[in-house]
């Protein structure tokens, strides 16, 4: 006999629709976050957070608050200052320190540069000399692991990372010497000097993060959002004339509303064209792109074909 409180009429009782406890989408890339936070928590000594101020390491920022809420993210965040950062960014920086109470680590490049450690290139960028700044950060730090903003569908050197990126005892990737991360299990032993990079992001799109944003009202830099700013066009790209990309003899400044799909050096970050002076807007615009926010925007990505890849062998971000 069956049991009264199991016959099918019983349940009838229950009114409403049943809860499901599918993730969304959206969700299920959080609840994978959050995991390899917790992951890389429990199994490193020594972990640290890179934060540029940009819309991928805030979000990373704010899933590492989750992670670990109630309690404070239980490692520093160090932000890589080459000395050309748009001021909006660094003033955002600051003031997420200040809400969450962060420790904060500044590895300076123009420090570096009057120690002589590095050397300025020529062509203004300073992509390529923050890595012997970052590496020198991580070894008087004895981190053991750095978090990373990158994504998967940024760039094609990004897309053959994993999540648990190794790198030597020089701090340089081998895309060929990667541990295999099946069924989401992730091997963070290393020896001394070396490290991981990790990348709680790898599976999330622009899109992804910018639903997220949208959804969870995470506050990113005033520069995302449209508004009229004086630029310059340079090879096709609007730059913004500031204290570091001031106008060359013959050119001429012109009044756009521009907003910028990503967030780097002010003289080799341009902007777009846009009328999305909201979240809601951006997320519109988005969802309609087809190119990425790094080969549309990205001056420093354009010297060749491999240009993240050398620098991520070099030992890059």
């Amino acid at each position: 006999m069956i049991p009264s409180g199991t016959r099918p009429d019983a349940l009838r009782k229950f009114e409403g629709p049943l809860k499901s406890h599918v993730l969304s989408h959206l969700r299920s890339l959080e609840a994978e976050s959050i995991f390899i936070f917790r992951e890389v928590a429990a199994e490193m000594s020594r972990p640290c957070l890179l934060f540029s101020g940009g819309k991928d390491s805030t979000v990373m920022l704010a899933l590492a608050r989750k992670a670990f809420a109630p309690a404070r993210i239980p490692f520093p965040i160090m932000h890589v200052d080459t000395g050309l950062n748009f001021q909006e960014v660094i003033d955002y920086r600051d003031k997420w320190v200040e809400d969450l109470g962060l420790q904060l680590i500044v590895a300076s490049v123009p420090d570096a540069i009057e120690r002589g450690l590095v050397h300025e290139e020529p062509g203004g960028s300073r992509n390529r000399i923050q890595t012997p700044v970052l590496l020198e950060a991580v070894e008087a730090n004895k981190f053991d692991a750095l978090f990373g903003g990158a994504r998967r569908d940024e760039e094609k050197a990004r897309a053959k990372e994993r999540v648990f990126s190794f790198r030597d005892e020089f701090g340089q990737w081998d895309p060929k010497n990667q541990r295999p991360e099946l069924w989401g299990l992730y091997n963070g032993r290393v020896q001394q000097g070396q490290s991981i990079r990790v990348f709680p992001l790898s599976n999330w799109t622009e899109l992804d993060i910018w639903t997220y944003i949208a959804t969870d009202t995470v506050e990113v830099a005033p520069l995302y959002l449209a508004e009229e700013r004086d630029v310059v066009e340079r090879d096709g790209m609007l730059y913004a004339v500031n204290e570091f990309t001031p106008l060359k003899d013959g050119e001429t400044a012109t009044r756009r509303k521009v907003r910028y799909r990503t967030i780097g050096d002010a003289n080799l970050t341009a902007a777009v064209e846009s009328d999305a002076d909201t979240i809601e807007a951006v997320l519109t615009e988005v969802a309609a792109a087809r190119i990425t926010e790094r080969g549309a925007t990205r001056g420093d990505d354009k010297v060749s074909e491999t240009s993240m890849e050398d620098r991520k062998r070099e030992g890059y971000f």
